[in-house]
């Protein structure tokens, strides 16, 4: 065997050596893998069994019954005390032991284990016949749940005072049904009842008023306080008045004795004299106005809105002058914006006279009310701007247009061309207002197109520098691969535009606005500030800024029309509500965060387009076509607005082509009954008295089904978007065009 194969052996020898060293380390990589995760599982299953045996020790000296359970209710383990209470548990779950106290824990335990598991804990005191049982459930770092029972009867008399345990109480459920009553109930009563109807013929018994109540040892005068209804039961606590009030008499004279059971009511209670002076407040309303100490207030420092003085409407209350003396008011709150109900009630303690205010938590229903009034208000300001918006456009067609016919007629030398530029700039800002109106009410006409947004701000970008100044440098960050959206470029340019220079002013001092582009995958419905964005893969750009941030209060108000935080003269209120209807017209999303001082940050997202971006539209130089020749194309034009139709037949006639004027769509078809008549064309407007311009088109087709049509409209494309679709050879023309836009589109027609 020569050197050359010894070689080739050797070689591949250590070849094979090389791949069987290699399989071993891939071998070792694997087992060790294993072996780790072995043993993390191993340690995991340890910590928690250790974890665990920790709190059966505690669980198992504790003198309230307690027992460990599963996620699923199953009981692991219950004390010697929760055996003595609730018998053997051996196998039961946790609603199978307190069948023994309450007829149906199910629902109460799925409401406190849906808490535990948001917070990480829950209490909830419920009424059995021997007082109050309070049940208390712990969410366990190794996944289980500690149950806790408490007999509050049990207690002394003292702590029975303070948890409002010797406080007639009822358990109220649907229909007026009285379902318990806890024993200083019966003893109040001297019965057990069924019905309110049994309790009182006063009815409907209000929220913090006197009520005359029937006993078996006669009538008697309570206040009646009501918690917030939880699954079709409320708890109606009486607070008995000492004294007895003769026949006639008002009810509510004396109320000292009743204070002693004020900080255990659940429901948000004050004490106040004529004045509008808190006196006393429980714990309740403490926790409902954030009032951690007991410095003296007035009502009107914690509250406002009501719409004229608090005193007076205290003082009405106090003559008994009000009725029922209930109002809606909104707390003066800096974290959070809060209404409450209140409702005043006229009582008396030790001989002086003093009210009652009972609160009520209303903000869910005042915020329900303001969207639907906000809903009703912005539909009616669209209806209003799309109205104003269409016969504003007849009128900046016609100023428009006419200018243009006489710019045709004089040179830049001329002294009037000067005046005339004027007039057709104003014209066109005129226009631009109007678009901020349409966009606002959803009604402008888009021109979507497949965009990629990065080429779209980079484009933008060096505008966008001019704007921000010198102070504030502006930053763009974009993810690497970018999916196209669907949207009108030129209006998605003005909402970032609109967007930054916000953010400019923002922060006066200089600083950085981000913006930020990028994908978004959706696997599940997204609920953000009561929109619930559907499944699916979006486009993200945030505009962002360091300023001085947007109180809480009014965050949610940016977007509506008028509505500017800057000083007068430097906003009109149309820049975010004009980007808001743009967005949502485009089919996209837009929410803002922020924070006071730290500065605000504007989310738009816009649903994922799969095609490619179309390639750029070709200059409008290029774009034209020639013209047709003198008395080739025969052009009937309908338009009701004398001024627009005296413009357009002008600039047509100007351009070569024959015109036919109608001011009604009945005249229209009129003319068009002469069968020797060659119309090449029709020129009309969309909405006329009578019949409008889809109808009357539709009808002349059916005797001249070749002839194009132009539509022309100051309303958007979209409000009769099918009725075109319908139509064969139609474009659509939004008004107010010039001379060159309506000549432009007849010559395509006829071409």
């Amino acid at each position: 065997m020569g050197l050359g194969a010894a070689a080739v052996l050797i070689a591949q020898g250590t070849s094979d050596l090389h791949m069987s060293l290699a399989f071993v380390a891939a071998a070792a990589v694997l087992i060790a893998v294993v072996v780790i995760g072995w043993l993390g599982t191993r340690w995991l299953d340890w910590h928690n069994t250790r974890h665990m045996k920790a709190v059966r020790e505690l669980v198992a000296q504790d003198v309230i019954a307690s027992v460990l359970s599963d996620t699923t209710g199953e009981i692991i383990f219950g004390n010697a005390a929760a055996t003595e209470r609730f018998g053997d548990m051996q196998g039961q779950t946790v609603a199978a032991a307190l069948r023994v106290v309450l007829a149906d824990p199910a629902p109460v335990l799925l409401r406190l284990s849906r808490k535990a598991a948001l917070t990480g804990h829950a209490t909830e005191d419920i009424v059995i016949r021997r007082g109050h049982l309070r049940i208390t459930v712990m969410r366990l770092d190794s996944g289980g749940l500690l149950w806790r029972c408490q007999d509050i009867a049990e207690r002394s008399h003292i702590q029975r005072l303070a948890l409002g345990a010797d406080l007639p109480m009822l358990t109220i459920g649907r229909n007026d049904a009285v379902l318990s009553m806890n024993d200083a109930a019966r003893r109040l009563i001297g019965e057990r009842i069924k019905s309110l109807d049994r309790l009182s013929t006063e009815r409907p018994l209000q929220q913090g008023h006197v009520h005359r109540i029937s006993t078996l040892h006669g009538q008697k005068s309570c206040i009646v306080i009501e918690s917030q209804p939880t699954l079709g039961r409320r708890e109606m606590y009486l607070l008995p008045l000492p004294g007895h009030q003769a026949a006639g008499q008002q009810a509510g004279t004396d109320l000292h004795e009743g204070w002693r059971f004020f900080d255990a009511l659940p429901v948000p209670l004050l004490k106040l004299d004529p004045d509008g002076a808190v006196l006393q407040s429980n714990l309740p309303a403490r926790e409902l106005l954030r009032c951690r100490d007991t410095a003296p207030r007035r009502l009107s420092d914690l509250m406002e809105g009501l719409g004229r003085s608090i005193a007076d409407w205290l003082a009405e209350a106090a003559a008994g002058r009000s009725g029922h003396n209930s109002e809606f008011l909104r707390l003066t709150r800096a974290d959070t914006e809060v209404f409450v109900q209140v409702t005043l009630n006229k009582v008396h303690d030790r001989g002086k006279p003093a009210l009652i205010a009972v609160l009520t938590d209303a903000t869910e229903l005042k915020t329900l009310e303001a969207q639907f009034v906000q809903s009703q208000k912005m539909q009616a300001i669209g209806e209003l701007a799309g109205g104003v918006a269409h016969d504003f456009n007849n009128l900046l067609t016609a100023i428009s247009g006419h200018c243009d016919l006489l710019l045709l007629r004089h040179d830049p030398g001329d002294p009037e061309y000067g005046d005339l530029v004027q007039i057709h700039q104003n014209a066109n800002r005129a226009a631009a207002l109007v678009g901020q109106l349409l966009a606002f009410s959803r009604k402008q006409t888009l021109r979507p197109e497949v965009l990629d947004l990065r080429d779209t701000l980079s484009d933008l970008t060096h505008l966008l520098n001019r704007l921000v100044g010198e102070k504030i440098t502006l930053t763009l960050s974009h993810e690497p691969v970018l999916q196209a959206i669907r949207a009108d470029k030129r209006q998605l340019e003005q909402v970032l535009m609109n967007l930054v220079v916000n953010a400019r002013d923002a922060m006066l001092g200089g600083g950085e606005i981000r913006i930020q582009t990028e994908g978004l995958l959706l696997r599940e419905p997204m609920e953000r500030d009561r929109v619930t964005l559907p499944p699916g893969n979006y486009v993200s750009v945030q505009v962002s800024d360091h300023g001085h941030g947007i109180p809480a209060d009014k965050l949610q108000k940016v977007f509506e029309p008028f509505y500017t935080t800057k000083r007068t003269g430097e906003g009109t209120g149309l820049g975010l509500s004009t980007a808001y209807g743009i967005v949502k017209q485009s089919g996209g999303y837009i929410f803002v965060d922020s924070v006071v001082g730290q500065g605000t940050c504007f989310t738009l997202l816009f649903p994922g387009h799969d095609l490619a971006p179309a390639p750029a539209h070709q200059s409008t130089a290029a774009a034209k076509v020639p013209a047709v020749r003198h008395g080739n194309g025969v052009v009937l034009l309908v338009e009701d607005e004398a001024p627009v139709r005296a413009f357009a037949s002008r600039a047509l006639r100007l351009r070569g082509y024959t015109v036919i004027e109608a001011d009604s769509a009945e005249q229209a078809l009129s003319t068009l009954e002469d069968e020797t008549l060659e119309v090449d064309l029709f020129v009309t407007d969309v909405v006329m008295p009578g019949m409008d311009g889809p109808t009357w088109v539709r009808e002349a087709l059916k005797q001249r089904p070749g002839v194009s049509v132009v539509f022309v409209s100051g309303h958007a494309e979209e409000s009769f978007g099918d009725a075109q679709a319908r139509i064969p050879n139609s474009v659509f023309l939004p008004k107010p065009f010039s001379l060159n836009d309506l000549t432009e589109t007849v010559n395509n027609q006829l071409q």
